[in-house]
């Protein structure tokens, strides 16, 4: 993926020409069997983007022929021999084929005019591999970037239909780890459903940027032929083009968009398997097979393995966001080589994210939740302590000092859990008994002078503590449902972008393939 300025006609004939001895047929061997040809040569890397190269060699020889810069004759044997190439790697494979050249562009033109002769040489005229290759990538890229989002979608249908599932199966909810109020299962697959919504949003948003076209922008400053850049890029289902040609060839600010993307979507991804790693290790949730493995020496074992290997694809996809914006840090303006490695950082990563996301909605799908061990541990800790302060502020307490009161008694509420044999929230009679002493020190009075002690009753349950927190976006039932309603909707909005595009794609695709047909 190197750097080549437009190849006029003269240059191809003169090219091929040095084929015949022995030479490159782009980049004459200046320094042949030296060790930077090897260091240099991203040929096998290139794999990735070779039916990308194809699209890109096919559409702009289309549109060259149909601007009259090269003959209707010389471009139906350029596609037939592109053709040719393609069905040759598909029966012997990629490197059997295509072996010459530092790179896929160069390899393809070389077996081009391997087939055709010195006229084959006419397919690079009025481009560059600098506008090639930035065109390739971005080819590529959209289809892996839809790809991660069908996988995103999938998955938050799986979060969708689960929480739907489990709006009123109680778990403990945690701050700092430590049991700090009574949610539900749903409650908490809704909240990580919002944050995969988002992470879809911006791989959408970067999409749109992804989607411009670089071809015909040449090495760097444009063309003296009559190309019709809009037309290829139409051709290639690109929306439209990279306008400024130096911008075109220069720019991989998509990439570090897409990495950035990508990292944040697996930082959602790695609280997710954290969270099932947690509650698997307490006893919540039993994870399918499938997801979990035993240890080579301790047979009871089930270890949640592949979910602490989602957990880790967070700091792989942080390090090649990173190493990507430093590779393109303070590079001069126009095409440099050290964008050469800048694909591949996000090449890597993408493919990881996408198995991420498919064995993190594969975990949840499958996964059993223990209800009656979350209900009895969703009462641990005194959880229910600030509905009982938020209980005493509604009668009129300052909250201040309804806090304290609730602070006083904790400790003490804690004491009557530990002296339970079968766990869960402590004895209510116990408990608003420590409540009635903390209350006689902090207001003077009995807590029951302040509430109802059916009020204060259901405030100490943990089934009615959280059927009370209805405000919008909170845990009650009724209000996990109409987070689901909301959440199915803007699910739906997104389907409908993701199918749309990928129908764009598949027709443009069809369109290029129809106007190949009239030519070979």
């Amino acid at each position: 993926m190197s750097e080549d300025d437009a190849t006029t006609d003269e240059q191809a004939d003169a090219d091929s020409d040095g084929a015949d001895s022995g030479e490159g047929v782009v980049r004459r061997d200046r320094f042949a069997g030296g060790p930077a040809r090897e260091f240099m040569s991203s040929l096998d890397a290139d794999r990735r983007i070779f039916e990308a190269d194809l699209a890109v060699d096919r559409a702009h020889t289309l549109m060259l022929a149909e601007q009259e810069i090269i003959e209707e004759d010389t471009a139906g044997e350029i596609l037939a021999a592109l053709d040719d190439i393609e069905e040759a790697v598909e029966s012997e494979g990629y490197g059997a084929v295509l072996s010459e050249g530092e790179d896929v562009h160069e390899a393809i033109e070389t077996a081009v005019i391997e087939r055709v002769g010195p006229e084959g040489g006419r397919m690079h005229t009025a481009r560059s591999r600098n506008d090639e290759v930035a065109t390739c990538i971005r080819y590529r890229l959209r289809e892996d970037v839809i790809a991660v989002l069908e996988a995103v979608a999938e998955t938050r249908e799986v979060l969708v239909e689960a929480a739907e599932e489990h709006s009123e199966t109680l778990l403990p909810g945690y701050t700092h780890l430590q049991p700090a109020q009574p949610i539900t299962v749903g409650f908490w697959l809704a909240s990580y459903e919002a944050a995969l919504a988002r992470d879809a949003s911006r791989l959408l948003d970067a999409f749109t940027r992804i989607n411009e076209s670089p071809l015909g922008a040449a090495a760097f400053a444009g063309t003296t032929f009559d190309v019709d850049r809009q037309h290829a890029a139409a051709l290639l289902g690109f929306d439209g083009i990279v306008e400024n040609a130096m911008d075109a060839v220069s720019t991989r600010d998509f990439l570090l968009e897409t990495a950035g993307a990508l990292s944040g979507l697996s930082v959602t991804l790695s609280g997710i398997a954290e969270d099932l790693v947690v509650y698997s290790n307490r006893g919540f949730v039993d994870l399918d097979d499938d997801y979990a493995s035993t240890s080579s020496i301790m047979p009871q074992k089930k270890n949640p393995d592949s979910l602490e290997l989602v957990r880790a694809v967070a700091g792989d996809a942080a390090g090649a966001h990173q190493a990507l914006a430093t590779t393109l840090t303070g590079l001069p303006r126009s095409y440099n080589r050290d964008l050469q490695r800048a694909g591949p950082h996000v090449w890597n990563v993408i493919d990881d994210v996408a198995d991420a996301v498919d064995v993190a909605g594969g975990a949840i799908a499958t996964a059993e939740w223990n209800e009656e061990t979350c209900a009895a541990a969703a009462g641990e800790g005194f959880s229910t302590a600030t509905g009982v302060a938020d209980l005493l502020a509604q009668s009129g307490v300052p909250f201040r000092t309804a806090h304290e009161v609730v602070a006083v008694a904790a400790e003490d509420v804690a004491a009557l859990e530990d002296d339970q044999t079968a766990g869960g929230a402590a004895d209510p009679d116990a408990a608003i008994d420590v409540l009635d002493d903390a209350a006689h020190a902090v207001l003077g009075e009995s807590i029951t002078d302040a509430v109802e002690e059916s009020a204060l009753r259901s405030a100490l349950d943990p089934t009615e503590s959280v059927a009370s927190r209805d405000s919008a976006g909170g845990p009650a039932p009724s209000a996990v449902e109409d987070a689901i309603e909301s959440a199915k909707a803007s699910l739906e909005d997104d389907l409908i972008a993701i199918v749309a595009t990928r129908k764009g794609l598949e027709g443009a695709q069809e369109r290029l393939e129809s106007g190949v047909s009239e030519y070979v």
